[in-house]
């Protein structure tokens, strides 16, 4: 492969919208492949706790190792896409979500589904770094913020789908049989990507012989790169509540039925994903401002669920105020990303997005165990509080970001 000194070159100027689209377009379809097994197990908790008699813990435990191996080797894997370029490492990832799929249909107990999490927490660990590295070499920079966009579109999609292809086709079979349809799924995106692979081919970092010992860490001395870490762990720590307990609770505080109940994630999602469509088009025109779009968006998104909280809804109520903050969530998303992109050193897009996602997979890892036991005592108006807090704190950091991005010029 042909190297380069940038991890992204400049924009050829009068990109054709068909050649953006088509790149938009693949890393999209890998993006809601990621998100899809984000929750490969979460849909079925219920299942597994009934026929392995596992706990709110013991399965809050599974997305916690999940997300501690996707976090630790997503802030690895940004230095091997930064070295071998994006394509074979895309390839790879979804390979391993192949073998979890596999894995759970054949899984006869909690050890089973624990592999299961380290395969699809490895398979997870680079898409971040893969996708954006993708998407800042190839697609023109007038058409950045909508291709966030759709890459946040996609994921919230892919998310969207999960509950209810597992839970439909365990309803219509069993359980086993929908993860064998999972893995005939992978195999399906796995051949289209590789049909269409000349659009994922990224150019890699020249190393030079005469760079100072430690030239790839030095992003990690600046202060910004931090505050964009703190700004994904902490908004992360709500989006797990609602995705691994929000049926739960609508379930148990409101006595909402299993079918309204399992609408809870899909709702959230699907709202999000519109969210995420009407916040390219903000992203697009106020690219300047995308910190404070960020910060308003998720105060936003926190004064809805401290309103879910109060228990004054009911299900009905608490369902579509879930929704409602999953699309003020939505509108920050490719805001969120154009912030993170300025405060990328040039050269550094793998690394950078591999540390700063890896905040993602920490978040996602600590809140299950956290307010996993929240849940065990029964405190669901906690739970729900909680998250909302955790909100809060990541406007701070999102501002945080804006203050220190001043000046700096991004990747």
């Amino acid at each position: 492969m042909h190297a380069t000194s940038a991890s992204h070159p400049p924009a050829i100027p009068h990109v054709p919208l068909r050649q953006d689209a088509q790149v938009i377009g693949l890393v999209g379809l890998a993006h809601a492949t990621s998100h899809f097994s984000h929750l490969l197990l979460a849909p079925l908790f219920p299942v597994f706790m009934r026929d392995f008699g596992l706990s709110y813990s013991d399965v809050g435990l599974l997305m916690s190792l999940f997300f501690v191996i996707s976090g630790t080797g997503q802030a690895l894997s940004g230095f091997v896409v930064d070295r071998v370029g994006a394509r074979p490492v895309l390839f790879g990832a979804i390979g391993l979500f192949l073998l979890a799929s596999v894995a759970a249909a054949l899984a006869q107990g909690y050890i089973g589904l624990m592999l299961v999490a380290v395969l699809a927490g490895l398979g997870n660990a680079p898409f971040h770094p893969a996708d954006f590295t993708i998407l800042n070499q190839r697609v023109s920079t007038p058409r950045l913020g909508h291709a966030f966009s759709v890459h946040g579109l996609t994921g919230n999609l892919g998310w969207a789908l999960t509950p209810v292809f597992l839970v439909g086709i365990t309803a219509l079979s069993d359980w086993r049989t929908a993860y064998w349809c999972a893995a005939g799924l992978y195999i399906v995106v796995l051949s289209v990507l590789y049909w269409q692979r000349n659009c994922l081919k990224t150019e890699v970092v020249v190393r030079h012989v005469d760079a100072p010992k430690g030239a790839d860490l030095q992003f990690m001395k600046l202060p910004v790169v931090w505050w964009c870490f703190a700004f994904f762990f902490f908004s992360t720590m709500t989006l797990a509540v609602v995705q691994s307990f929000g049926p739960s609770i609508l379930k148990a505080a409101h006595n909402a039925s299993f079918e309204l109940a399992t609408l809870t994630v899909s709702a959230y999602m699907l709202c999000g994903a519109v969210g995420m469509a009407v916040g390219g088009f903000i992203a697009a025109t106020h690219q300047a401002r995308s910190d404070r779009i960020v910060a308003w968006a998720m105060g936003t998104g926190a004064a809805l669920l401290l309103l879910c909280a109060t228990g004054g809804l009911g299900a009905t109520g608490t369902l579509v105020g879930l929704a409602a903050t999953g699309f003020a969530v939505g509108i920050g998303g490719p805001s969120r990303d154009l912030m993170i992109k300025k405060a990328t050193p040039k050269g550094a897009t793998g690394r950078v997005y591999g540390l700063v996602y890896s905040g993602l997979d920490l978040g996602f890892a600590v809140s299950p165990v956290l307010f996993g036991w929240f849940m065990d005592k029964a405190w669901y108006a906690a739970t729900l509080a909680g998250a909302a807090f955790m909100l809060l704190v990541a406007v701070f950091a999102a501002i945080g970001v804006g203050q220190r991005t001043v000046g700096h010029k991004g990747a």
